[in-house]
């Protein structure tokens, strides 16, 4: 910053116009600009002069604005960027920011949006350069409430520190009971919004007509029961973090009213139509392969690609090794404080089943389990009798198409010939096939009796159609 502690901006753009109506509007407001109209110019200017942020227009005329982005990364130069784009171009403005862009901004935007938008850019751009912004401490086995060491967890955790200084969405994808909302808190807590409100909705929680409202808020008479002006979660969260989970249960109709506010951060309560501005960051999250609900018709594309910026993959429990006991570990330690046990460890056949089973309610049933067993039992250590029968079967918990509800399979006689030898393609297209209809069309608990991802499940079936159909 300078001495009268303004906060340096680098203007780059080619339009003298445009850059005469920037110049306009932040001429009363603590800011100082400096302008290049060349890539190379502005290329000469950063490595010259530290800036509090960098204003992009990605049209140059000797450079493609990409180019300079690519160049900051590279030297790691941690300098937010916000880049101008026009309406057709907003996909070229979604890789910027998978590039690193701090935010974007639409032509044409008025002052308040420029103003606002530099602020929390020079905000974080200040953090960086006087160290306050620093990455959470963390001792490889824990982070922002997340509990294990895992390869997977390392690479989440990575992405969550990455993400999380930059405005851009995180898209969260994970199986129920993985840590979707918990891993939307540490990109709040990581970031610099991290003073500002966190606030939660869950799509699939809320009646289809009373969503809009939770969302928008209302004013009094909208609709029936309507007897106050009420704030929904846009307003609650400005200058915070808006954590939109199991978003591809949101209605179609209210997916384009979600898509403009999320382009232009403005909206109109339900029943009112005065436009409203806030600031805020978005975190969605859903336990669907998203693709396949916009293949079918769930979730609007556009939409999808405007909120898929930053994507992020919650592992299974199964896939998570040693984490598993460890996880188990932590719960026995908070569970027996909580009920006044004596539980300080698993024996060593109970570790073996758990690690074993395959969890298809992941963390949240690991939870409740541990929970269950400290109620029920007491002593120093957890054996494998206290298991419940599921896990000491070795398979998942009882209930309608549990798997041990499926016959086994007769085994297939030995091949007299080559050609009884059936390429090994068709014999898991067949498994896929009917563990799906036997679990009538539940993707997701076919994919957990088989072992695999709901993905895996998906990807393979429009490979199949798409063979089909050629």
């Amino acid at each position: 910053m300078t001495e009268g502690g303004n906060r340096r901006v680098l203007l780059i753009e080619d339009s003298r116009s445009l850059i005469r109506a920037y110049e306009h509007y932040l001429a009363d407001e603590p800011f100082e600009l400096t302008t290049a109209e060349t890539g190379g110019e502005a290329v000469q200017e950063l490595e010259q002069r530290r800036y509090d942020a960098v204003l992009l227009d990605l049209r140059l005329p000797d450079m493609d604005g990409m180019e300079i982005l690519k160049r900051l990364q590279q030297r790691g130069d941690k300098t937010p960027v916000v880049v101008i784009t026009a309406h057709g171009s907003i996909n070229i403005a979604v890789e910027a920011m998978r590039l690193g862009a701090y935010d974007f901004l639409v032509k044409p935007f008025n002052k308040e949006r420029l103003v606002l938008t530099l602020r929390n850019a020079t905000d974080l751009g200040r953090r960086v350069e006087t160290g306050e912004l620093q990455e959470a401490a963390d001792d490889g086995n824990e982070f922002h409430g997340f509990v294990g060491g895992s390869g997977a967890m390392q690479q989440v955790y990575k992405t969550l520190k990455m993400a999380a200084a930059s405005k851009a969405t995180v898209f969260v994808v994970g199986e129920s009971g993985t840590g979707k909302e918990l891993a939307a808190h540490a990109v709040h807590a990581l970031s610099p919004r991290a003073a500002g409100p966190m606030v939660a909705i869950n799509c699939a929680a809320i009646p289809k007509g009373l969503i809009e409202s939770e969302i928008f808020g209302h004013v009094r008479g909208a609709f029936t029961g309507a007897v106050q002006d009420r704030e929904g979660a846009a307003s609650r969260a400005h200058n915070g973090t808006l954590f939109l989970d199991e978003i591809c249960e949101m209605d179609l109709d209210l997916q384009s009213k979600l898509l403009r506010f999320v382009q232009t951060g403005s909206f109109e309560k339900v029943g009112d139509s005065r436009t409203r501005h806030v600031d805020v960051r978005f975190v969605c999250a859903t336990n669907q392969d998203p693709m396949e609900a916009v293949r079918e018709g769930r979730f609007r594309e556009d939409l999808f690609y405007r909120l898929h910026v930053i994507p992020l993959s919650l592992p299974p429990l199964r896939e998570r090794g040693d984490d598993i006991m460890l996880i188990a570990e932590r719960f026995l330690q908070q569970f027996a404080e909580e009920e006044r046990k004596d539980f300080c460890r698993f024996s060593a056949d109970a570790a073996a089943a758990m690690t074993a089973y395959h969890w298809p309610g992941n963390i949240r049933e690991l939870q409740n389990i541990v929970r269950s067993i400290t109620v029920l039992y007491d002593g120093d250590e957890v054996t494998a009798e206290m298991m419940p029968p599921a896990i000491k079967a070795g398979r998942p918990a009882s209930g309608p198409g549990a798997a041990h509800d499926i016959a086994a399979p007769a085994p297939a006689a030995a091949p007299r010939t080559e050609a009884d030898i059936r390429p090994l393609e068709d014999v898991e297209r067949e498994a896929i096939e009917q563990a799906v209809e036997f679990c009538q069309g539940n993707i997701a608990r076919a994919a957990s009796l088989l072992g695999v991802s709901p993905s895996t499940i998906y990807r393979k079936k429009q490979v199949w159609e798409a063979r089909e159909e050629g």
